[in-house]
């Protein structure tokens, strides 16, 4: 089983591993771990400590700061151990070297598309839905705005011969797993590229950051990645957050993809475990990007009881791990008609009972990228996030924090079926134009 270690070194050690400047192995950090098959090929990754005044700095609801301090973080490894071992070894290797503060569950990781019917409506119907004349006239076109699109790899002339204007990447910001060429924006048409396409239909001028992660374990296709591939992905836009000035931060990270089973995971209660842990690396990771001024936004899945993927093996809260945290928006999916599509994962989520938040747009003829309809929570979630990256174009994180717009979003959505939130649609269908209006009047508010 693919693992990762969590270890406290010495303060000097994980200083190292934290500098960006620093291009530490895992030689640096630890030697042997008996009964683990280190990957050497994995770059180190710190991760905060969570810290809390109130004594519950794992508690997901409610507000915990971060630490990076040297004397604070841990640092992540990534190996294996045998099938042999692993009922005792994952249990017992903690306390039997002292660096070690916990084993944890690396599964794999898949894009989130799936449907095999025909599209509902085309791209352009979309823009019209979402009203996004109205928004660049405004200025909301994401201009300035940093979009991380964590997926495939993006093909930038392909979505740029489809949506009919230049498509902006930052290569030198831009990252890639171990045993991925960094080629960002010149990736196969796939997957990634559809992703890419869903931001742009709302914020045009957003700039695009290309993180290949999907492809750690098969390059070339629209494969599988592994969580901590992801992880070091995170740590990455966490160094970059953090060279912005923190007034005037825009990051908005799009995730389309997720667990479908659990196979590579360990058991729910168990110390490793991904899926229910608010204590798993990835899931501190991620409240601590959204603390420093990240959105966040994953696909809520496609394992909806109508028509679930057929590679969903959940049977019960089919919102796993990440894609159901409470710093996160999650996102589900709805056709141009304003109904839920059959395979859209309803709630409620492991981490968070209250998932998904919203819906968006899905299962529409656009990108041309993966087949007739851009399809799945995985087009939804992108085309959410290009709301958010129009919605920063005005407004940064130092102005309205992630969690003061994902509670707007929710305010502003429109509500598809009991009155308020529900599982099957969260608080309803994302609505800019609703967003934008809630600000202008909180901004007269003010004035006042």
């Amino acid at each position: 089983m693919r693992v990762l270690i969590q270890l406290r070194p010495a303060p000097d050690v994980v200083a190292s591993v934290i500098d960006p400047g620093v291009r530490s192995t895992v030689a640096d950090v630890v030697t042997d771990l008996p009964g683990v098959l280190i990957d050497p090929a994995f770059t180190p990754v710190a991760v905060p400590r969570p810290v809390s005044a109130h004594g519950a700095p794992l508690s997901l609801h409610q507000r915990v700061g971060f630490s990076l301090a040297p004397e604070d973080a841990s640092v992540l490894v990534r190996g294996e151990i045998s099938d042999a071992e692993l009922t005792t070894r994952s249990v017992l290797l903690s306390s039997s070297v002292r660096e070690v503060a916990g084993v944890f569950a690396d599964p794999y990781i898949r894009p989130t598309t799936c449907g095999d019917d025909g599209p509902v409506g085309d791209w352009e119907e979309v823009r019209r839905l979402l009203r996004v004349h109205d928004l660049w006239a405004g200025g909301h076109d994401g201009e300035g705005v940093i979009v991380a699109v964590v997926d495939t790899g993006i093909n930038a002339d392909h979505v740029t011969t489809v949506i009919g204007h230049d498509v902006t990447i930052d290569a030198e910001r831009s990252w890639s797993p171990q045993g991925v060429d960094k080629i960002p924006g010149h990736y196969p048409v796939g997957h990634g590229s559809m992703c890419a396409f869903g931001v742009l239909l709302t914020a045009p001028k957003a700039t695009l950051l290309d993180l290949p992660v999907l492809l750690s374990r098969r390059p070339g296709t629209n494969g599988d990645g592994l969580l901590s591939d992801a992880l070091a992905a995170y740590s990455h836009l966490g160094a970059l957050l953090r060279a912005m000035p923190a007034d005037s931060r825009s990051l908005v990270v799009t995730n389309s993809w997720g667990m479908f089973s659990p196979d590579m995971d360990f058991p729910p209660g168990h110390p490793g475990n991904y899926s229910d842990n608010p204590a798993h690396p990835f899931n501190v990771i991620v409240g601590s990007l959204e603390g420093e001024g990240a959105d966040i936004l994953f696909s809520a899945g496609n394992c909806g009881r109508d028509c679930p993927d057929e590679r969903c093996a959940y049977t019960d809260r089919t919102i796993v791990g990440a894609n159901s945290h409470p710093r996160v928006l999650s996102v589900g999916g709805v056709d141009v008609r304003g109904e839920r599509v059959g395979y859209s994962s309803q709630g409620p989520g492991r981490l968070s009972e209250r998932k998904p938040d919203l819906c968006a747009y899905t299962h529409f003829a656009g990108s041309d990228a993966i087949g007739p309809a851009d399809s799945g929570t995985s087009t939804a979630c992108p085309v959410a996030a290009g709301v958010v990256a129009a919605v920063r174009t005005r407004r940064s994180a130092g102005e309205l924090s992630p969690s003061q717009l994902r509670t707007l979003l929710h305010r502003t959505a429109d509500d598809r079926s009991t009155v308020g939130f529900d599982h099957d649609y969260g608080y309803g269908v994302i609505d800019p134009t609703a967003v934008l209006a809630a600000l202008e009047r909180q901004n007269r508010t003010n004035a006042a």
